[in-house]
Formats: structure tokens, C-alpha cells, sequence
């Protein structure tokens, strides 16, 4: 479960990454976000359903308004600088919500029919959590249909390639930078509110799954959608397992896997020579 849910966040960011050429470290803050406004929504509507879709549209509004006042006067200025301007909105949206709604966590309940604990035969293991892996694998398997199997991922994905090309075929390129910072924006939201019945939603939760996205963007490909499905569910391998027997060395084994897939690998498992 821990690795689809890594795998759906680092989707979003290796998305961005791939098109926009931007390292987004506001992502985790997005992941937060989405918690937050699937929050509201549910104390108001006390619908999961209503949650889920407001918290997922609500980061989307979100990254297509920021792409559109901030990011897209970085993309031209060195790397350095859209770090420092996507760390410094990621710390704005904390603050935000720490404003709003203090530093208490919030948490909302799994739908009905997925409460309580179902018996596997050889463990008992909570309900909700095997209905997150079906969700997640939706999500997934859309994400991917939208990229590879209609004409505006082909269009995304001519634009990682070459964007002075498509440009120059007509299409508003920026138009499409801004669609795909939502839709990467959007996949953090709504991991953040599909995970808000695991894990309590706080301010700060984003701060950690960040630096595992990175690790898992890392290890599977930077820019690569497949890699991120496969890093994230290697990663999400080696904290359960690692867990099962040291908890306090699950995180230390996963920078070690970090560390031999860039000696071995630098490019990734499944990344490929990208532009500079």
C-alpha cells in the first residue's frame, strides 16, 4: 500500500519534472493540501466521495494558478532559482494552513464499506487499505491512459522531448505546461485525501513524503512514468520489510538502495539519457 501510494505521488512529480524540466519541492505541500481540502469538504458533506473529488479539483486550482503567476516566469532562469521559488511556496502553503487550522491533526474516516478488518487467511489486514491499492491503481492506470493513449499526452510527451517543435507546429506550448502542472499538482492532492484514513492529516505530513518522492523518482527515473510505478513500489518493499525487522533503519535502507542505483545506474531503472 505504501509503495502504490509513493508511486501515485511520484507520478505527479516526475510529470512535471519530465515536461516542465521544474524539480517542484512545494510537492509534498500540495500532498498536504489535498488532505486538507478533502478534510473540509467531508466535514461539511460527511461524503468520501465529495472529499476525494475536492480535494484532488481543489490542488489542481491550485498548480494551475501558481504555474500561471509563478512558475512559468522560471522556467528559463537556472535550476537553482525554481528550487529555491517551489521550497519557498511549499513553506507559504504550510504556513497557510497552519494559520487557518492550527498544527492539530485532522482525520477522516474510510467510506462504510470499507471499514473494518478483513481476514486474509494468513493475516488480518485493514479493509480500507486494500480498497486504497484498488483506487490508486486506477488512478494510475488513468494517469497513464491520459499520457500515453490521447492527443494531449502526445503532445506532453512531444514537449519533453522538444518544446521548441511543438511550438513551432501551432501549439500553445505553455497552455500545455500549465494543464500538465495541474495534473501533476491534482495527483498529489488526491493522494493526500485517499491517505487521510491511514494517516492523520497535519501540516507538516508533507515533509516526509517529499523526500521519499525524491528518493523514488530517483531510484525509478527522473522524468520516467513507469519508473516512478516501479520505484514506489520498490521503495514502499524496502520500508515494510525493513520495518518488519529494525523500524529505525526502514528509512537508512532505502537511502542505501538511492545510493547503488546511482553508482550503478545514474540515469535510473528505467530512465533514459535526458536533456540537460
Amino acid at each position: 500500500m505504501l509503495g502504490a501510494l509513493l508511486a501515485l505521488i511520484s507520478s505527479g512529480l516526475t510529470i512535471i519534472y519530465g515536461t516542465l524540466g521544474v524539480l517542484n519541492l512545494a510537492h509534498g505541500a500540495m500532498f498536504m493540501l489535498g488532505g486538507y481540502a478533502g478534510w473540509l469538504a467531508y466535514t461539511y458533506t460527511s461524503s468520501f466521495i465529495v472529499a476525494v473529488v475536492a480535494g484532488a479539483l481543489f490542488v489542481m486550482v491550485v498548480g494551475l494558478i501558481t504555474e500561471q503567476l509563478i512558475i512559468r516566469h522560471f522556467y528559463s532562469r537556472p535550476p537553482e532559482d525554481q528550487l529555491l521559488v517551489t521550497f519557498g511556496l511549499g513553506i507559504v502553503f504550510v504556513e497557510a494552513v497552519r494559520f487557518f487550522f492550527g498544527s492539530l491533526s485532522k482525520t477522516v474516516p474510510p467510506p462504510a464499506p470499507l471499514t473494518g478488518i478483513t481476514q486474509l487467511g494468513f493475516m488480518v489486514y485493514p479493509t480500507y487499505r486494500i480498497g486504497l491499492l484498488a483506487i490508486i491503481a486506477v488512478a494510475l492506470f488513468l494517469l497513464y491512459w491520459v499520457l500515453y493513449r490521447t492527443r494531449i499526452g502526445m503532445i506532453v510527451r512531444a514537449g519533453i522531448e522538444d518544446s521548441v517543435m511543438v511550438d513551432s507546429l501551432g501549439i500553445n506550448v505553455y497552455r500545455i505546461f500549465m494543464l500538465v502542472f495541474g495534473i501533476g499538482a491534482m495527483a498529489a492532492g488526491f493522494a493526500g485525501i485517499v491517505n487521510a484514513p491511514v494517516v492523520s492529516v497535519a501540516p507538516d505530513v508533507g515533509d516526509a513524503i517529499l523526500v521519499q518522492t525524491f528518493v523514488v523518482v530517483v531510484i525509478g527515473g527522473v522524468g520516467s512514468f513507469p519508473g516512478a510505478i516501479l520505484g514506489g513500489l520498490i521503495a514502499g518493499e524496502i520500508i515494510s520489510l525493513t520495518s518488519m525487522v529494525n523500524p529505525a533503519y526502514s528509512y537508512v535502507m532505502l537511502f542505501v538502495a538511492m545510493t547503488l542505483v546511482l553508482v550503478l545506474r545514474p540515469r535510473g531503472l528505467l530512465g533514459s539519457v535526458g536533456r540537460e
